[in-house]
């Protein structure tokens, strides 16, 4: 099955270069005038739809290898299972399994979740995983002795220890997912994606450099604010790393 193509959106997204500046005119490479009269109307909203669909696609990711990731701690004979299952999956090239999706969920937001989804997951799991093996045994004895239960163990020593090999996960992940997503745009005419396609169609730089610029910009701003959350929840590490 063909991929779909997006429908063509609303507002004054390809610009007529017969009109407008001289620097649309010559369909200069950024035209800071076209980018300030379509920023409400076409680049914002794209950047909006793009965060959404990369929150959820992280937040469900996030709660599948989580749960995942804890069983197979528990029990070491899933780990082969779950990254044979999950690696599958990130192999897939992106508009194959969009492909594949679309008979079963349709030009659907929940096909493009789908996807992202799918390739968080192996991201997720083996970095959860790792993160909970490499805590030192002292550390959990030492816990037990103090007559902590096993699931005290795991939310107040061993997850803990093993947030910043978590968060590095998250940061890989949720890199992956914006860039991927711009990928949905032929299945849901939304994100970041909708406007780069756009210009692709019509060769026009200014409207390819900005929506290039904002997915690039949106990646660095995610993967900075992950980092910083891991220094608030792990003050501990700075210590360390200061002494």
């Amino acid at each position: 099955m063909a991929a779909a193509l997006p429908h063509a959106q609303a507002g004054p997204v390809i610009p007529d270069f017969g009109r407008g500046s001289a620097c649309v005119r010559d369909n200069g490479l950024l035209c800071w005038d076209w980018v300030r009269d379509n920023w409400s109307g076409t680049l914002q909203p794209a950047l909006v739809e793009h965060v959404v669909l990369t929150v959820v696609a992280v937040a469900v990711g996030f709660a599948i290898a989580f749960a995942l990731a804890l069983a197979a701690h528990r029990r070491g004979w899933l780990t082969t299972p779950v990254v044979v299952v999950t690696g599958v999956l990130y192999t897939i090239p992106s508009l194959a399994l969009f492909q594949l999706l679309v008979p079963f969920t349709g030009l659907s937001r929940a096909t493009a979740w789908i996807a992202l989804v799918s390739y968080t997951l192996l991201i997720l799991f083996r970095n959860i995983l790792a993160g909970l093996a490499g805590v030192p045994p002292e550390a959990r004895d030492a816990a037990r002795g103090m007559g902590m239960t096993d699931r005290q163990i795991l939310w107040r020593v061993e997850l803990p220890l093993a947030l910043p090999a978590i968060v590095a996960g998250l940061r890989i992940a949720t890199v992956t997912v914006i860039s991927l997503a711009t990928v949905a745009v032929f299945v849901i005419n939304e994100g970041l994606g909708a406007p780069i396609y756009a210009a692709l169609q019509q060769s026009f730089k200014t409207e390819l450099v900005a929506a290039g610029a904002l997915c690039v910009g949106l990646a660095l701003a995610a993967d900075g604010l992950l980092v910083l959350v891991q220094r608030l929840l792990s003050p501990w590490t700075r210590a360390a790393r200061a002494a």
